[in-house]
């Protein structure tokens, strides 16, 4: 992985493996109980969410690290992760601790300052996983990373690098906590136009009452002749039409991004949507079941078996009234009270789904009420898009500023400092120093223990 990046004069390239060590980590058996619940902090790849790691979800006990390969880092660490979803996510110890063989643990070095390569490896990212191997999750190696080129800087340089990216990522954060503040706002201000939509509060003013004059509670089941089911075959990656799945729910809209598809022409003829259809997800996560989008006749498509078809009666209820009110609180709150409980996920059949109550006023004030959602949401969409592309925007600025980082052309470059060849040569002289010290010892061991080994031979033939 050769970085092509022109480098100031005083900087080297060099790769990660020549400059640092490093080692993964090991997961010991689970089927052992007397491996968990010690006292040895152990790491895995989902904690890596570029934090400073003080705690963790597991211990492990010296046994553990005795038997397998996990291994215990020195505080300072540098953490990546190496597989999965989570490839290439960073975290620094703030702790001695163990991790799974999932990551990999980068040593403190003499040549580079740690917040430097952790500033140089989150900019490398994207370069990392497009350099991994393995099928549908990414990989990266050991190997991989050891032949990563680094750009290193003299070590003073290193140092106001890191403070000024701080500096700049500081200012760039506060803007996105801000940026993702109003998006919450958003949401909240949402759910409160639906609250006073179904409240008769956009079209009736002074509203007392439970309920506005005119208006009548009802319930889903009363409101439509029947719930139906989705298609329960299993679908192809091509095919004439698609079947819309839970996951194309988005915010009372279907997103046609991630589609499946069928060939089967009785599922078709069965389970084809008509324009006003409203779909309801039946089961999902806890947070999702229950969303419900209406089918605007975009493209021909079937629906699931996880979602549900409401065949309401267009002459008392519009679909978009009744697409809102299944996305609203109100709603919500219902649906929590009789869903029922899986695996990590929720389930509101079409028998339940049939006891929504509803308050419903005239067909016409359903059409006001509607356009008037529509007014105040359609001031949210665009407010979210805004933000969303200032999000982006954000993100772009800081791979921007890591980019100038590693290219010497975020700080100015001081000619005093010690260059970076120097830093290597001396650090290698060092190390050459110990090396043959060590080599020294051994040898005046070796002599040591063969003089030992001759006086015993020579007084056992003078014995004899």
């Amino acid at each position: 992985m050769k970085n092509l990046t022109l480098i100031p004069e005083y900087w080297e390239s060099v790769k990660l493996g020549d400059i640092c060590f490093t080692t993964s980590g090991g997961t010991p058996n689970r089927k052992n109980s007397t491996y968990f619940n010690g006292k040895i902090p152990w790491v895995k790849s989902g904690e890596l969410k570029y934090n400073v790691i003080v705690d963790t979800e597991e211990k492990i006990t010296q046994k553990a690290i005795e038997d397998s390969s996990a291994k215990i880092f020195p505080k300072g660490t540098l953490l990546i992760a190496l597989y999965g979803a989570t490839v290439g996510k960073l975290a620094l110890l703030g702790i001695d601790a163990s991790t799974n063989q999932a990551v990999c643990g980068i040593f403190k070095s003499e040549a580079i300052n740690t917040k430097y390569l952790y500033d140089y490896l989150l900019s490398q990212r994207n370069n990392l996983i497009e350099n991994s191997f393995g099928g549908a999750q990414p990989n990266i190696s050991q190997t991989i990373l050891k032949e990563l080129f680094i750009p290193l800087p003299p070590l003073a340089e290193q140092r106001r690098i890191v403070s000024k990216i701080e500096e700049l990522f500081s200012d760039l954060d506060k803007g996105i906590e801000s940026l993702k503040t109003a998006q919450q706002q958003l949401k909240v201000y949402r759910q409160a136009v639906l609250k006073y939509a179904f409240e008769g509060r956009l079209t009736n003013n002074n509203v007392t009452e439970d309920l506005p004059e005119g208006w009548k509670k009802c319930t889903i089941g009363e409101l439509s002749y029947n719930v139906e089911y989705g298609s329960a075959k299993k679908s192809k990656e091509k095919g004439k039409i698609p079947v819309l799945r839970m996951g194309n729910i988005q915010n009372g809209k279907f997103d046609w991004d991630d589609l499946v598809y069928t060939d089967d022409d009785d599922e078709i003829k069965k389970y084809i949507l008509r324009k006003g259809d409203v779909l309801f997800n039946r089961t999902n996560s806890p947070e999702l079941v229950g969303k419900t989008a209406i089918y605007k006749g975009e493209r021909p498509a079937i629906f699931a078996g996880y979602l549900i078809r409401i065949n309401y009666d267009a002459l008392r209820i519009d679909p978009d009234y009744l697409t809102y009110f299944l996305n609203s609180y109100e709603s919500k709150r219902f649906g929590n009270k009789v869903r029922s409980f899986g695996v990590n996920q929720s389930n509101i059949n079409g028998s339940k789904l049939k006891q929504y109550p509803i308050a419903l006023p005239l067909l016409d004030e359903q059409k006001i009420i509607v356009k008037e959602i529509e007014s105040r949401l359609s001031v949210c969409d665009n407010l979210e898009e805004t933000i969303k592309r200032s999000l982006e925007h954000a993100e772009a600025l800081r791979q921007s500023i890591l980019k100038k980082a590693f290219e010497g052309k975020l700080v100015p470059q001081d000619p005093n400092d010690e260059p970076a060849t120097v830093l290597l040569e001396r650090i290698k002289a060092e190390k050459d120093e110990i090396t043959a010290s060590a080599k020294s010892v051994q040898v005046k061991r070796n002599i040591s223990i063969n003089k030992h080994k001759n006086a015993k031979i020579t007084s056992k033939k003078n014995k004899k």
